[in-house]
């Protein structure tokens, strides 16, 4: 597909008919504003005529499934791998602050709690996720002429997944009811006994440990495990290890996650665009398996259009969300001689910067690593290694980074 705007920069229906978009680019008649996906914008003024296009969005924490379709074609697809380093990333900025504090204003007084949070706030994490769903559609609507659109909501029953037999006023009755904190309720749900020694240790003194780190796995129940003081500082200073029997519960983290956003998003896109619908998904499953189709993200979405016989030439474009700076400018770890030294790499090495899309060899790949001396470490947008050290006089730069990069596919 070649997608084609006015000469006002509104999107016109796109076209497959090359050798015409060959000849009106060599008259100067259009030119070329965006090579992937590829499109061009007339420079003379044509009629507008376009057709019901219906764009499907098939929402997600991890991805987003993205279909714009008509009555029986394809005229875009897509797979979105969304950020999920945001958590991470916030908790590293609260440890360092607070690290900072206590360096240098260790004898401040106390503060009143001056700050509160806005009517609609919503967590940092769940709202980047919101706004890369608002950011894609708009993408997509710079393109295509779309008149419909239709998102996924998925509304998931937590409780229900933890004890399928819930019903009633077990609702209002957690594990949790009658415990004074998480502690107490993990120390009674482990008998009070250490479940790495089992008593062994005679140690009496009980601590609840984290199954994973504090920063990665939360204070939920399902991340904290009993262990006698003696096991628990033998752990972390690597004496003893924890059975194979010890890992981490369910995590729910993504089903919370799209409980909050799927909300967020369908209010924002009603704002926005005129016609907004929504959809479930058991509906969506439904149409699938009814259709014979793959179970894939961009696959899903063409059936949340209403349009799943509708047949493309197999283009997925392949999306992936990245952080526009490294903008953490201390070190966890401080250098010898007390020294915090930046890390943040340079703006530039040798005319290349993190993520930029080059060719070397034929292959069109991206920059995800940078050596001072010209070395880059080259890979495909799903991480797959493709040089780990080539020359940069090796690479020639085919479109700067954004925060946004796209890699073209074939499906079968």
């Amino acid at each position: 597909m070649v997608y084609v705007l006015n000469k006002n920069g509104q999107p016109l229906m796109p076209t497959e008919n090359y050798a015409k978009v060959r000849v009106l680019l060599k008259q100067g008649k259009a030119r070329v504003i965006k090579k992937c996906p590829f499109t061009i914008q007339l420079m003379y003024c044509s009629t507008n005529h376009t057709q019901k296009i219906t764009l499907g969005i098939d929402s997600g924490s991890r991805h987003i499934g993205i279909s714009a379709t008509i009555k029986d074609k394809v005229l875009f697809e897509a797979n979105v791998e969304l950020r999920n380093d945001i958590v991470d990333l916030i908790s590293a900025r609260r440890e360092l602050r607070r690290s900072r504090r206590n360096r240098k204003t260790r004898y401040r007084k106390t503060r009143f709690d001056n700050r509160r949070r806005l009517d609609g706030w919503i967590a940092p994490s769940v709202k980047q996720k919101a706004d890369s769903h608002v950011t894609m559609i708009a993408k997509v609507h710079k393109i295509l002429p779309v008149t419909d659109i239709v998102v996924e909501t998925a509304s998931f029953d937590i409780q229900k997944i933890k004890n399928p037999d819930i019903s009633g006023t077990g609702y209002q009755h957690g594990d949790q009811t009658d415990f004074w904190n998480v502690r107490e309720y993990v120390l009674f749900r482990d008998g009070h006994i250490c479940q790495c020694c089992k008593g062994r240790s005679k140690d009496k003194i009980l601590n609840v440990h984290h199954i994973e780190s504090r920063k990665a796995g939360g204070d939920a129940p399902n991340n904290l495990i009993t262990l006698c003081e003696t096991c628990h500082k033998g752990y972390h200073k690597g004496t003893v290890k924890l059975p194979k029997t010890i890992h981490r519960g369910m995590s729910f983290r993504d089903a919370a996650f799209m409980g909050i956003m799927r909300w967020a998003v369908y209010e924002k896109l009603k704002v926005i665009y005129p016609s907004v619908k929504n959809t479930y998904g058991y509906i969506t499953k439904n149409i699938r398996i009814e259709n014979g189709l793959p179970k894939d993200h961009h696959v899903d979405a063409r059936c949340i259009s209403g349009n799943p016989k509708a047949v493309g030439d197999g283009t997925v474009y392949y999306y992936k969300k990245v952080r526009c700076h490294n903008r953490q400018i201390h070190k966890c770890t401080i250098n010898k001689g007390g020294i915090r030294k930046r890390n943040q790499a340079p703006y530039e090495v040798k005319g290349f910067r993190l993520y930029d899309k080059v060719l070397w060899k034929n292959q069109v790949c991206f920059i995800f690593g940078r050596r001072s001396t010209g070395r880059m470490d080259i890979r495909l947008l799903d991480g797959t290694h493709i040089n780990a050290s080539v020359g940069y006089k090796n690479l020639r730069l085919l479109d700067i980074r954004g925060n946004y990069l796209i890699e073209q596919k074939k499906t079968g």
